[in-house]
């Protein structure tokens, strides 16, 4: 990476994350092989150094004080295909699927552009996300009738407990509604249904190193939600090209505003992470893109709870954390009707909600951490005040 003489040595989070927020780094590392991804990792742990493994910093918020620890942004990005064979684990896979591996660093939106240039069936909803194939599955990333734990079959991650590489399959990854077993091992719940952090936290205990992902051999997937559907002009369920549904996404997306601010990659520290054209580098920032994305993950509550609060919210089948059934209803929709509209800011404040989804905290230009947990922690008062429904944050928080 070429530096100017007034490029720190090291970036601060501001530099790494999409809302451009959070201070400086002790120590950032760009390992480029497995063992220097596994070598990093198992000196950190045994000098009991902090240590955050991040991917395309779209999925954080991070505190303005410095990070006494390492960073380490995997920097490897190959991908390779293979035929996947029918056997006893893959049984009743369809005879066209094909095996997509992908290293951990490699960038998603390019993974997902990949894959429907080559034909390749499964992930075209999930177009536009910012972020990395590892973070993927740790999130289980989703939208437009599409999660990445259908197409997952099974990643090769490195095991900080057991001091081992091991190979989890997709049952072993407890994919859930933005949650995963990876995911889980951050966090332990408390009696009164809380969260605290885990001796692993910011990292879970299972680094990715690649994952494999199990696809259909076609040039047409389906319509899978009624959003897409009117955006493309068909019926729910059609079968379309690849590149129109990757292209519809896009564009519902961006008219959202909950797409990457592509201005990013003209910082040093961001410019190798992604293929990006010279024009795009140079584009004008857009501070509704200056977020962490949704920054509240879709409540589900039980039935009762619904018919009580819920009358003319969105309301979806959703599992409840027992499993059972329950309802699922929309963050965005339970904002704005507590009170917080489009553009929402507390006075004062460099941090507001976008001025066009009420699901995206954004940093307007300056903001700070405390702006933006200041901001994020009104609007969950809020909506517990009016809904009694508690918002929990899809971003991970790092204080």
């Amino acid at each position: 990476m070429s530096q100017s003489e007034n490029t720190p040595t090291t970036p601060s989070f501001a530099d790494l994350t999409t809302i451009r927020i959070g201070g400086p780094i002790a120590t950032f590392v760009e390992p480029t092989s497995e063992d220097d991804v596994i070598g990093i990792v198992r000196e950190a742990d045994a000098s009991r150094i902090p240590l955050c493994v991040i991917g395309g910093g779209s999925n954080m918020l991070v505190s303005d004080d410095p990070f006494d620890g390492t960073v380490l942004r995997d920097a490897r990005r190959g991908v390779t295909v293979s035929t996947a064979e029918a056997t006893p684990s893959t049984a009743g896979a369809p005879a066209s699927a094909v095996e997509v591996t992908a290293e951990a660093g490699a960038n998603w939106d390019d993974f997902v552009a990949g894959c429907v240039a080559s034909g390749f069936e499964g992930v075209e909803g999930l177009s536009g996300i910012p972020g990395t194939v590892g973070a993927s599955v740790v999130q289980n990333i989703g939208a437009y009738g599409q999660e990445v734990a259908t197409s997952v079959a099974r990643v090769r991650v490195w095991d900080r407990e057991l001091g081992r590489i091991a190979e989890l399959g997709h049952d072993d990854l407890c994919f859930g509604y933005r949650s995963s077993s990876l995911k889980t091992t951050m966090y332990a719940t408390n009696p009164d249904g809380g969260r605290t952090t885990t001796r692993w936290f910011p990292t879970p205990r299972y680094i990715v190193l690649s994952v494999t992902y199990r696809l259909v051999r076609s040039t047409q997937g389906t319509v899978g939600v009624g959003q897409l559907a009117k955006a493309l002009g068909v019926d729910l369920g059609t079968r379309m090209d690849l590149a129109a549904i990757r292209e519809a996404v896009l564009r519902i997306r961006a008219a959202k505003d909950m797409l990457e601010d592509l201005s990013r990659y003209a910082n040093p520290w961001m410019s190798s992470s992604k293929d990006v054209g010279a024009d795009l580098r140079n584009a004008q920032p857009n501070h509704n893109r200056w977020s962490c994305g949704s920054f509240f993950i879709n409540p589900v509550v039980d039935s009762d709870h619904a018919a009580q609060y819920l009358d003319g919210a969105p309301q979806y089948p959703g599992a409840l954390p027992d499993g059972s059934q329950g309802v699922k209803t929309s963050a965005a929709w339970l904002i704005d009707h507590a009170g917080f509209h489009r553009g929402f800011a507390l006075d004062g404040s460099h941090a507001s909600l976008s001025t066009v989804h009420t699901l995206a905290l954004t940093n307007r230009g300056g903001a700070s951490f405390g702006e933006v947990l200041g901001l994020a922690q009104t609007i969950v008062q809020g909506v517990w005040k009016t809904y009694r429904i508690r918002l929990v944050p899809e971003p991970v928080v790092v204080r």
